[in-house]
C-alpha cells in the first residue's frame, strides 16, 4: 500500500520531534547545525570555517551548559504556572472548566504580570546598559580591533567572537597586567607576524611574548619586561646626583621604561610645555617638578595661580613671583610681553652670534608657570571687560601678551609651562598658539584629548590608573614616564639650594664689556628702562633711558612717611601694580596695611607701609625689592 501524503507528514514530524528531543537532551543546538568548535564538556573558542551566518553566544556554550539552562528554564516555567494558575487562585474560579467558562480574572492576572515582566525587563535593560557601558567601549576601541587584525593571520573566521579567544584585561597598560591570546592548534601561522600586530594594535612597548605550543592549549602570553618604575621620589638611590647633572634647560620630568631619563631641552627641543589631564592627575606635581629645577639653576619663575593654593612650595622663594588674583595675573602677564620685547631690541643691537654663545647676557631664563588655563583665559576675558575704558582694545592685553610671548619664546628665553583640564584650541587662545607647544604631556586622558592634541601619535597608548605615570610626546613619539614626585619641601629645598640662594646670579654680568655694561645690567632687573629710539623698538643708543614716569622730589625727611592715596601710591611709588589690584587687595588681602587717614571720603596710606607690603606679600623677590 502506498504512503500517503498525510502519512509521509506524519512520519516527518515525529522523526523531527525525536531528533529535537534527541538535541535537547544532548545540549546540541536546536538546528542541528554546527557553529563553533564547542563540545559537550569544552566551550568553543572559534568559529567553524564554513559559518557563514552570524553567530550567537549560545554557540559557544558547552553541551553540559546548554542542557542546565534548558532544564532550568523549563523548570522555573512550569513552576510559575504552576503558581499562577493553581497555587495562587481566588475564589472566582478554582478548575480549568471555570476558567474557560470565565477567563477573564486569569486575563486580568496575566495582564498584570505581563507589565509586571515587561518593567522588571526595562529596568533591567536600562541597568545593564549602564553597568556595561565601560565594557562595550573597551571592546569597541581596543580587543575588536586586534581581532579584525588577527582574525586572518591565525586562520580564523573573523565571525568569531573576540572574547572568546582574545583575554584583554581593561587595564593591559598596567605594569602587572597579564594579555592571553588562545591561537589555532595547528600553529600555520606566522608568530612574528601575530606578535607585530599585537604590539601594534595595542600599541605596546618592551613586551614580551611566551609561546605555548604543546598539546591542546596553545596560546601566548604577552607582558611588559622593561616598565618604569612604580614611583620615583627624592629619596631614591642616585636621583639627587641624577638632578644635579641635568643641563639647566633640560629638567627631568621622571624615568621611563629601564630606568631611561626623560626631559625636554627648552632651548634645543620645545620652548613650552602643555600639560593635559583630568582632576587629580597630577599636574601639579608635574610642574612642581620641573619648575624647582629651573629655580635652582638660576631661572626666575612666575607663578600665575588662579586656584592661589597650588604651589605654596614657591611663595616666598628668591627669585619667584607668585600672582595670586586675576588683576596680578593681567599685569604680568602684560609686564612680561614688554620684557620679551626689550630682549629682542637687545639681541639686535648685539651682535649675531653673541647671544647665542653667552645667552646669560639677554636676561635669566624665565618660566611662566599657568594653572587652569580654561578658567585662567575666561577671567582674563572678564576682567578686562569690566576695567577698560572707551578707546581701548577689546581683546584683553594679557591675552595677546600671552600669544607674544608663545611666538617668541625661545629668542627671549621665556618659558610657558600651561596646565589645561581640556586644552582645546579656544581654550588656548586658537590652534596657531597651540602648536607653539611642542612637548604635551597627558595625564589620565580620554580618547578625544589624545586625537586632539597629537594625532600624529598611533596607535593611541592605553591610559592607565597609576598614581605619577604620563605620557611624555615629543618628536612625534609618546614615552611612557614615571614623574618624580617631589613633596613641597623637598620642592622647595631644591629651589632654595641653587643660584639664587647662593648669590651667583649675576656673576656673569661681571664679564660684560663696556660700553653696553649699562644696558646689559638692565636685563637682569625685570623692570628695565626701556632704550629711547625709533618708534618701532630700536634702541638709539647703548646708554640706558630713566624710567618714563620718575617718582617726584621726596619733601623733607623721609619720603616713606609721606601719606597719601591710593591712586597717587600707584602712579607714583607702585608702577608695577595696576589701581584694581590695590584696590582688590585693599578689600580681600588681611595683609593689607592699615589707613594712615582720611582727605574727604578717600583713604590716605604710608608710603613706606605699602612698600614693605609689596616686598612681604606672598611674592618672591626678582630682581631688586625697590619699588621706586
Amino acid at each position: 500500500m502506498a504512503q500517503t501524503k498525510f502519512d509521509k507528514q506524519v512520519e516527518e514530524t515525529a522523526e523531527a520531534v525525536v531528533f529535537g528531543i534527541g538535541r535537547f537532551l544532548a545540549g546540541r543546538p536546536m538546528d542541528g547545525e554546527r557553529k563553533t568548535d564547542a563540545t559537550f564538556w569544552h566551550r568553543g573558542t572559534r568559529v567553524l570555517p564554513k559559518v557563514e551566518a552570524k553567530v550567537s553566544r549560545s554557540s559557544y556554550r558547552a553541551g553540559w551548559q546548554r542542557l542546565t539552562f534548558r532544564v532550568s528554564g523549563l523548570a522555573a516555567t512550569g513552576g510559575a504556572g504552576y503558581w499562577a494558575l493553581w497555587e495562587n487562585q481566588d475564589s472566582t474560579f478554582a478548575t480549568a472548566q471555570d476558567i474557560w467558562e470565565n477567563p477573564d480574572p486569569a486575563l486580568a492576572m496575566l495582564e498584570t504580570g505581563g507589565i509586571a515582566a515587561a518593567s522588571a525587563a526595562a529596568v533591567g535593560g536600562v541597568a545593564y546598559g549602564l553597568l556595561t557601558r565601560k565594557r562595550r567601549e573597551f571592546m569597541r576601541e581596543w580587543v575588536c580591533p586586534l581581532h579584525e587584525a588577527l582574525a586572518v593571520p591565525l586562520g580564523m573566521s573573523e565571525l568569531t567572537d573576540p572574547r572568546r579567544y582574545l583575554h584583554v584585561p581593561r587595564n593591559f597598560s598596567d605594569d602587572d597586567a597579564e594579555i592571553r591570546i588562545d591561537v589555532p592548534t595547528h600553529m600555520r601561522f606566522n608568530e612574528d607576524l601575530v606578535a607585530d600586530l599585537i604590539v601594534k594594535k595595542l600599541a605596546l612597548e618592551n613586551v614580551s611574548f611566551t609561546w605555548r605550543r604543546a598539546g591542546k592549549d596553545t596560546h601566548v602570553i604577552v607582558k611588559k619586561r622593561k616598565a618604569p618604575p612604580k614611583k620615583l621620589s627624592l629619596s631614591d638611590p642616585g636621583v639627587r646626583e641624577i638632578l644635579a647633572k641635568m643641563p639647566d634647560s633640560a629638567p627631568l620630568i621622571g624615568l621611563g621604561a629601564g630606568k631611561k631619563k626623560v626631559s625636554v631641552d627648552l632651548d634645543a627641543e620645545s620652548p613650552h610645555v602643555l600639560i593635559s589631564a583630568g582632576t587629580g592627575g597630577g599636574k601639579s606635581i608635574i610642574l612642581r617638578c620641573i619648575t624647582c629645577q629651573f629655580i635652582h639653576n638660576g631661572a626666575h619663575a612666575y607663578v600665575l595661580d588662579f586656584k592661589r593654593i597650588s604651589h605654596t612650595w614657591a611663595r616666598g622663594v628668591p627669585g619667584v613671583t607668585y600672582c595670586r588674583d586675576i588683576a596680578e595675573i593681567h599685569d604680568a602677564l602684560v609686564h612680561l610681553a614688554q620684557e620679551s620685547r626689550r630682549r629682542l631690541a637687545l639681541a639686535e643691537h648685539l651682535a649675531d652670534d653673541v647671544l647665542e654663545k653667552e645667552p646669560w647676557r639677554g636676561g635669566p631664563r624665565i618660566v611662566i608657570l599657568l594653572e587652569e588655563v580654561n578658567a585662567s583665559m575666561a577671567q582674563l576675558k572678564r576682567y578686562w571687560a569690566k576695567i577698560r575704558e572707551s578707546g581701548d582694545p577689546k581683546t584683553s592685553p594679557a591675552v595677546d601678551a600671552l600669544a607674544e610671548i608663545l611666538f617668541m619664546g625661545r629668542q627671549v628665553r621665556l618659558h610657558v609651562l600651561l596646565i589645561a583640564q581640556s586644552a582645546t584650541a579656544r581654550a588656548i587662545g586658537g590652534p596657531e598658539m597651540r602648536e607653539n607647544f611642542s612637548t604635551r604631556i597627558l595625564v589620565r586622558y580620554t580618547l578625544n584629548a589624545w586625537r586632539m592634541l597629537v594625532p600624529e601619535v598611533s596607535p593611541i597608548p592605553m591610559a592607565t590608573e597609576h598614581p605619577g605615570r604620563v605620557q611624555v610626546v615629543t618628536r612625534g613619539r609618546a614615552q611612557e614616564t614615571q614623574v618624580l614626585n617631589l613633596t613641597n619641601a623637598e620642592a622647595r629645598e631644591w629651589a632654595m639650594s641653587g643660584v639664587h640662594t647662593k648669590g651667583t646670579t649675576g656673576a656673569a654680568l661681571q664679564k660684560t664689556a663696556a660700553p653696553a655694561a649699562d644696558l646689559i645690567a638692565d636685563a637682569w632687573s625685570l623692570n628695565p628702562p626701556v632704550p629711547a629710539g625709533d618708534p618701532d623698538g630700536s634702541p638709539a643708543d647703548t646708554t640706558a633711558t630713566p624710567p618714563a614716569n620718575p617718582a617726584p622730589a621726596a619733601p623733607a625727611g623721609d619720603p616713606d612717611d609721606a601719606v597719601v592715596g591710593l591712586r597717587k601710591a600707584q602712579q607714583d611709588h607702585l608702577p608695577d601694580l595696576t589701581l584694581a589690584a590695590l584696590r582688590w587687595a585693599r578689600a580681600n588681602d588681611p595683609d593689607f596695611p592699615a589707613s594712615a587717614g582720611k582727605r574727604g571720603a578717600e583713604l590716605l596710606y604710608r608710603i613706606g607701609d605699602l612698600k614693605k607690603w609689596v616686598r612681604n606679600r606672598p611674592r618672591g623677590a626678582v630682581g631688586t625689592t625697590d619699588v621706586d
